[in-house]
């Protein structure tokens, strides 16, 4: 690294914080956000290995909660290990180009998943507006093809992040970030060039991603509750609506805790900045969390299964 005019050209090395306010309790935090992670990857793997097992859901909603559920353990992977290396053993130290891929993950699977909820409500609208067809629609070919878009998508769509701060940002303020992870804004706000074009590029991949999905997932459901609420007989409508509710909550809590630490990070400028940090963990590890909780709950087939899997285990 080499110090000019006050600033750093092309630091080597980053310095990731943590929590800034709370680096005092940094250790305890790190406690339930271990927890956490250890209960979503031990529910996402069975839930994953329950699907592959079980011929009876090789259909098109249970391949993509497969696909969820492997995108959820990436996810939380590509930053729980480094944060409790901050929080436990005081390792704050990482190399710039590392910082930039972990970065790419979190886009990337974070688009992955938007994509993989879109798919999901598409399936459901074909399953309840046209169910003669769901089956000649939905094929494994299809899901196959679904699966490789929404990931040349994300992909695609995060490179020029990586891109902008590599090759425009050369000179920077300090290389200690206040954040636990490589957050795009928490990088680019370093630098000490003009950073309005980083800035655009971050807001639209997030429109033209999770946006252009919310939009459709909106327009899906409206269809399908016009559909629902059709139907003459209250046990088909409850029976119909049924199928949805897993989908629904997994929807909301996404989106919701997405946009919640959207909005709190751009316009709550009086909010402390640990309360933006947490908000910007939890929205990374809380969902891969309840994901599986919520489908093993609702989907009455999962629910047999691991019921099935319990009872085996049980030595009376």
């Amino acid at each position: 690294m080499f110090q000019l005019n006050g600033t750093v050209f092309m630091p080597s090395v980053l310095t990731l914080i943590g929590i800034p306010g709370l680096e005092s309790v940094q250790f305890w935090i790190g406690i339930p956000f271990c927890v956490t992670y250890i209960i979503a990857m031990l529910g996402n793997s069975l839930l994953m290995v329950i699907i592959k097992s079980e011929s009876s859901l090789h259909e098109p909603m249970y391949l993509l909660l497969a696909m969820l559920g492997a995108t959820d353990m990436v996810l939380s992977t590509s930053i729980l290990p480094k944060m409790l290396g901050i929080f436990w053993f005081h390792l704050p130290e990482i190399y710039f180009d590392v910082c930039l891929f972990q970065m790419w993950l979190i886009h990337t699977f974070q688009g992955i998943e938007s994509g993989i909820l879109l798919a999901m409500a598409l399936d459901r609208y074909v399953a309840i507006c046209d169910p003669l067809r769901h089956a000649t629609i939905l094929t494994h070919e299809v899901i196959t093809l679904i699966g490789i878009g929404v990931t040349l998508r994300a992909a695609l769509l995060a490179v020029p992040c990586l891109i902008l701060i590599k090759c425009r940002l050369k000179h920077y303020r300090t290389t200690v970030v206040s954040h636990s992870y490589c957050e795009h804004m928490a990088i680019v706000k370093l630098a000490a060039e003009d950073i309005r074009i980083n800035k655009i590029y971050g807001l639209f991949v997030a429109f033209s991603i999770l946006g252009f999905d919310i939009i459709f997932i909106t327009l899906s459901y409206i269809r399908i509750f016009i559909t629902v609420f059709s139907l003459p007989q209250k046990e088909a409508r409850l029976k119909a609506f049924n199928t949805c509710i897993a989908h629904i909550c997994v929807f909301l809590e996404f989106y919701l805790l997405g946009f919640f630490s959207f909005f709190i990070h751009r316009f709550g400028f009086h909010i402390p900045p640990y309360i933006h940090i947490l908000l910007s963990d939890i929205y990374l590890l809380v969902p891969p969390l309840l994901n599986p909780i919520v489908y093993g709950v609702k989907t009455k087939q999962i629910r047999d299964r691991i019921s099935k899997i319990f009872h085996s285990m049980d030595p009376s």
